[in-house]
């Protein structure tokens, strides 16, 4: 009797280490760590139970199971789309969107592959966008495009726990006869600036001209000392050109002697020197040459 006892609690025991040996393996089994930059969504008998937070959380095999979401920043790069501007031009252009997690459960249960879903929508809403603007609009005008649509998108990617935080546009590939066009439109700007500004320099120029002949024509002696300096500038030059300086005031009266009869005498007198000068130099430069 006593040894059948005896036997009795052995057994119990026995079933009793193993049952605490059973429990400890599937404790171990059932720890589940979950990341600092990441979120679990545990799920009960197929049911969302809760969001795990960072740390070692207790998933129960067979009856639980759980998924983990990254809810660091992350980048998607737009596929290049072919699309045609509000003034039929015909581009291609690409993009990269950033996006991060901001509900873990929504991001789960709202959308299958919400990767897949922000590449599509992005692609959509960027011919859309693309179609609204000229081709000067969307070349000029780059980030207010890009700011519209990453707008756009964080709205519609709300309802799935996704936060869009930036849209670039990357490239905007003309074809070559629109490049050939831009490029002569460029060169027939620089060439009409370059008009306006040599016509505001001879407006310039014309300008401080009639000034500097005002100036002249109100100061006595400003002509000749005008004319002299003139003269001294072509006395260092080399060449065989002979210049007859004539007094502004002789040819005033050789202009007006045949009105003036006080001045007859004058005028005659100086059309005499200036053909005697003439017929006496003349004939010695040539013959010097």
């Amino acid at each position: 009797m006593i040894l059948l006892i005896y036997e009795r609690s052995i057994t119990m025991e026995g079933i009793g280490i193993i049952i605490l040996i059973a429990i400890v393996i599937v404790l171990f089994n059932s720890i589940r760590q979950v990341n600092e930059y990441e979120r679990g969504i545990l799920f009960t008998f197929g049911k969302f139970s809760k969001i795990l937070n960072p740390g070692w959380n207790i998933v129960l095999p067979i009856i639980q199971s759980y998924s983990k979401v990254d809810i660091r920043t992350k980048v998607i790069d737009v596929p290049e789309q072919e699309t045609i501007t509000k003034d039929n031009v015909s581009v291609r252009i690409n993009a990269v969107i950033y996006f991060s997690v901001f509900d873990a459960s929504k991001a789960i249960l709202g959308v299958e592959d919400f990767r897949y879903a922000i590449s599509q929508l992005a692609q959509t809403t960027m011919r859309n966008a693309v179609g609204t603007v000229t081709l000067d609009e969307l070349l000029g005008s780059r980030e207010k495009i890009s700011s519209e649509i990453c707008t756009i998108i964080d709205k519609a990617t709300d309802p799935w726990g996704i936060k869009v935080e930036n849209v670039e546009l990357k490239d905007v590939a003309l074809p070559e006869e629109m490049k050939r066009v831009i490029a002569k439109a460029a060169e027939a700007e620089r060439e009409k600036q370059a008009v306006i500004t040599k016509a505001a320099g001879e407006v310039e120029a014309s300008q401080n001209l009639a000034k500097a002949a005002e100036l002249m024509a109100s100061t006595p002696g400003a002509l000749h000392l005008r004319t002299l300096s003139t003269l001294n500038d072509l006395s260092s030059d080399q060449s065989n050109t002979i210049i007859f300086a004539i007094p502004i005031e002789v040819l005033e009266a050789y202009k007006s002697g045949s009105t003036a009869v006080n001045q007859k005498p004058v005028v005659k007198q100086t059309q005499q020197a200036v053909e005697t000068l003439i017929a006496t130099e003349i004939p010695k430069m040539t013959h010097k040459k």
